[in-house]
């Protein structure tokens, strides 16, 4: 679909909502193409086709946005603490590059192009206002000539250089978004939610919000004191939420950074695609119109988001035509203690084990004493009816 035609983010957010896209760094580094540590976006010069794959399974899922892959893309980043990314290429070339590769894609569809900057070790190093905003507009210069749809300034731990962030961004007219990787306690200078959320705000930014660092219900729990603060204030910015897809209730301030297990070993802390539906659902209903995710999200997390909004939205995702609801697919299994497993109330009430061996969560599994020959494991060509799956719910009654 040609950009002409498009609504703009704006429009969209005024009539509806918007689904964002989910993680690529940490997606992109199971699949070994991203490192760990640094976490740059080299892959959109080196492996232009594996980011274009990861973005065309979230357009599926029913990502109304494809977030060009320039997280971490500034020049200042791509030579900090011996990466050597900054050696072979420049911020411009990564992020031309993963313009390119988000337009192709969005084009094939009806979503959007988001170019994004985030927080610099400039900042860190306490280099200044000038030399941070100078590695910010080399960005955001090579999104407007792309031109990209809207503008995100996302993952700021400190609402100083967010402010800075959204100032270069006005030196365009492009809409803009806004998230902090921040909880209920506020940035890392004391600064609280609710504050920082005024700050985005009058800064000028149009949507404002959170991402990253929480998991999707400790992160509502922030909004919720973002929205109260933005309403007393009169400022009223359409809300966004990006969370991780990790359920982490344990962390600190600075969120699953903090746990023993980052990076390498939050595999048992994925969230469900159930838990997705809980989480986009809790979402809408306090407000927030842009829903994605960010580390972890993968294209069927996005796909529940996209699910459980699909009758407020008018539309299923197309990765729907291989889903359907609740798990009502797996009539067609062969064991029938799965098939017993056909239902709303199965999965929403069900609480998952870890998988690790001695937790407390660790689950009992099924037996229903079926073997090869049993009248249950039968080929057959027509799906369970509706009489049989009820004798299987009242066997396995959880």
């Amino acid at each position: 679909m040609s950009t002409q035609s498009k609504r703009g983010l704006l429009t969209r957010l005024k009539e509806g909502i918007v689904v964002g896209d989910g993680g690529f760094v940490f997606s992109l580094e199971k699949r070994g193409y991203v490192k760990a540590g640094p976490w740059t976006p080299e892959a959109a010069v080196e492996h232009p086709e594996a980011v274009r794959n990861l973005h065309r399974e979230f357009l599926r899922a029913g990502s109304d946005v494809m977030q060009a892959f320039t997280f971490y893309a500034s020049d200042d980043k791509l030579m900090n603490r011996g990466n050597e990314a900054g050696l072979k290429y420049t911020g411009s070339d990564i992020n031309e590059a993963a313009c390119r590769i988000a337009r192709e894609v969005a084009n094939e569809g009806d979503a959007l192009v988001a170019g994004g900057i985030s927080q610099t070790p400039s900042y860190l190093s306490g280099k200044g206002k000038k030399n941070v905003q100078e590695e910010f507009r080399k960005q955001v210069q090579v999104f407007v000539k792309n031109k990209v749809d809207f503008l995100i300034c996302e993952y700021f731990e400190h609402i100083e250089e967010m402010e800075w962030a959204i100032e270069v961004c006005r030196e365009t007219s492009l809409p803009i978004a806004s998230t902090m990787c921040i909880g209920v306690e506020g940035d890392l200078h004391g600064i609280s939610a609710g504050e920082c959320a005024v700050r985005m705000a009058k800064a000028g930014a149009h949507v404002v919000g959170l991402n990253c660092h929480f998991d999707p219900f400790g992160m509502l729990d922030a909004i919720a004191v973002m929205k109260k603060a933005l309403d007393t204030a009169g400022l009223h910015p359409y809300l966004m939420t990006q969370p991780l897809a990790f359920r982490c209730p344990d962390n600190g301030k600075q969120g699953f950074i903090d746990l023993p297990e980052f990076p390498f070993a939050l595999e048992p802390r994925v969230c469900t695609r159930w838990d997705m539906q809980k989480y986009a659902r809790k979402a809408y209903e306090l407000g927030v119109r842009y829903i994605g995710g960010c580390c972890g999200f993968e294209s069927y997390h996005i796909r529940a988001v996209s699910e459980e909004l699909a009758k407020e939205r008018g539309k299923q995702p197309l990765s729907s035509q291989k889903h359907d609801p609740w798990g009502e697919g797996l009539r067609m299994h062969t064991k029938p203690w799965v098939r017993a497993r056909a239902r709303r109330s199965y999965w929403e009430d069900l609480q998952p084990a870890t998988g690790r061996p001695h937790s407390a969560a660790f689950s009992k599994p099924d037996s229903w004493g079926v073997t090869a020959g049993s009248e249950e494991l039968k080929q057959q060509a027509a799906s369970t009816t509706k009489e049989e799956l009820q004798k299987m719910f009242a066997h396995n009654p959880k």
